[in-house]
């Protein structure tokens, strides 16, 4: 046979072919597409899209143990505790194995307040997965709810060793507040150590370490983790101020004066310039320290009482009392100071000063109508 005549029936074969066109896809197959778009859609906040998506993959394919758990999530999502809990449970029943289906009935339990039936739940996640972090931190705070405080630090020190880098934190800082809530500082101390010698480097948490090396009488430590929490956090000027203050307190002004340029660095803050006036009378640099309360006279806010506080006293040790005295007079008169008893004081006693016994009256009447009862005013 000539070879064109054995090719022709190959080329009708494949000529047929062509005409079937591509297989339609499985119901399977469909099924798996509209679990990627409802999936697509919940993480895009498309719930009620997401709920249509997995309606359609639900007629496809009714036994996908992937289903209940996906309406949970978006139920949880949506605020439906009711609905996402029945979803799990029947989540449960296709995948008892599956230890965030367990985590998650836990949460919903205890946000609807079933507190036994929360932590039963979460202890089973932990069994089968012992690293979920977000099981054990559930577990930290119903513990607290519980008044059962060292259950709760354990549980969140847990969870932090388990969780994400930048989460952890978060939680650490959750079982130190447990700690100085309940006066127990050396603790929360050595615990804010503890994750700080490890590398924990958020600004929040070096702050948190700060403050208690303050409370412990631990300046120099407290200066340099201010310090590094500075240097992390580029927009908070008050961080630079803290140091700025301790190195005051250490008898170091040239620390003092960098950490305060520092901070004017970040923002021009009238309570700055106050403190730099200040430092600079120390050192009897007069000039500067008025070129300070100039630059402190520019940039105040008129919002802050400490600020507008301590300009006030500036002002008097330049004796510029009367405006000092007008500072205070409009501080103490906004509703919101009428019951902060000290500047009501603070006005009351310049003002007698300066022999303004209109503003003394009003003053000490606005005091006893705050409910104060003094022996004398001022």
């Amino acid at each position: 046979m000539h070879p064109r005549w054995r090719v022709l029936p190959l080329l009708v074969l494949l000529a047929a072919g062509c005409e079937e066109g591509p297989k339609p896809p499985t119901p399977q197959q469909q099924a798996e597409g509209y679990y990627i778009k409802g999936t697509a859609e919940y993480l895009q906040g498309k719930f009620d899209q997401a709920i249509t998506s997995f309606d359609t993959m639900k007629a496809l394919s009714p036994e996908d143990p992937r289903l209940p758990a996906a309406y949970g999530e978006l139920y949880l999502s949506m605020g439906r505790l009711n609905d996402a809990a029945t979803a799990f449970e029947q989540a449960l029943l296709r995948e008892p194995k599956r230890a965030t289906n367990w985590s998650r009935l836990g949460f919903i339990h205890a946000q609807l307040g079933k507190l036994d039936e929360a932590q039963s739940a979460l202890r089973k996640a932990l069994a089968l997965y012992p690293k979920d972090f977000n099981a054990l931190e559930q577990l930290g705070e119903i513990s607290l709810k519980r008044g059962e405080k060292d259950a709760a630090v354990k549980h969140f020190v847990l969870a932090a060793e388990s969780c994400p880098d930048p989460s952890k934190p978060v939680l650490v800082l959750r079982a130190a507040e447990v700690l100085t809530g309940e006066g127990r500082h050396a603790e929360a101390l050595q615990l804010l150590q503890q994750w700080a010698g490890r590398g924990l480097r958020a600004p929040t948490l070096l702050t948190a370490l700060g403050d208690e090396q303050v409370r412990a009488g631990q300046l120099p430590a407290a200066a340099e983790s201010y310090r590094m929490a500075a240097s992390n956090s580029p927009r908070d000027p008050t961080l630079w101020e803290l140091v700025g203050e301790i190195y005051m307190k250490l008898d170091k002004p040239g620390d003092a004066l960098a950490a305060y340029r520092e901070s004017l660095r970040v923002k021009d803050r009238a309570v700055v310039h106050v403190a730099l006036a200040r430092l600079h009378l120390k050192r009897n640099e007069r000039e500067a320290a008025k070129e300070e309360l100039g630059l402190a006279l520019e940039s105040v806010s008129g919002s802050d009482v400490r600020e507008l506080t301590e300009l006030a006293d500036l002002l008097s040790t330049f004796d510029r009392k009367k405006d000092a005295l007008s500072i205070l007079s409009s501080l103490s008169a906004e509703p919101d100071n009428a019951k902060d008893v000290e500047l009501q004081l603070r006005t009351a006693t310049l003002a007698r000063e300066l022999k303004d016994e209109d503003t003394v009256r009003t003053v000490c009447a606005r005091i006893a109508s705050g409910g104060t009862q003094l022996k004398k005013c001022p």
